[in-house]
């Protein structure tokens, strides 16, 4: 048992059920990360949380983990892998600390997998990408103010 002191669930919105968001390309933050015990405790793994930046789906989380530390020598090169390309695509190349993988927007690409065992789908991230970076339009021709049919 345990007390629960000043809550009142008038005061907050209900959870809904995460209902899985379709395939595709998602401009995301990568917004917690923490390491955490296998199962098996054998080993452990970074779980990165990731929150969608816009869109239909803006503000959802998907989270991803790396068995960074695992007997399965083919885990950990899996796990380095997967942080190498969230490195790049961040562009922090030599983290010290997970943080300094947040709050810098990526593209991760969003995959729907039926879970072991069921019927349901969930999402997983299959891939990382830096950000497209949209530069200003370029002309070497001059902008000119006349109507089109009065330039010459």
């Amino acid at each position: 048992m345990a007390t629960i002191l000043n809550f009142n669930a008038h005061d907050v919105e209900p959870s809904v059920g995460f209902e899985t968001i379709p395939a595709g390309n998602y401009l995301a933050t990568i917004t917690a990360s923490e390491m955490r015990p296998t199962k098996s405790g054998n080993g452990g793994y970074l779980q990165l949380t990731f929150t969608i930046l816009e869109g239909d789906y803006k503000g959802r989380v998907l989270w991803s983990r790396l068995n960074l530390q695992n007997p399965s020598a083919m885990a950990v090169k899996i796990a380095q892998s997967e942080l190498s390309a969230i490195c790049r695509a961040v562009g922090v190349m030599q983290p010290r600390d997970s943080v300094e993988l947040h709050n810098i927007p990526l593209l991760i690409t969003v995959k729907c997998v039926k879970r072991a065992g069921s019927d349901e789908l969930s999402n997983e991230i299959k891939g990382y990408e830096a950000k497209p970076q949209y530069a200003a339009p370029t002309s070497s021709t001059p902008v000119s103010d006349a109507a089109p049919w009065k330039r010459g």
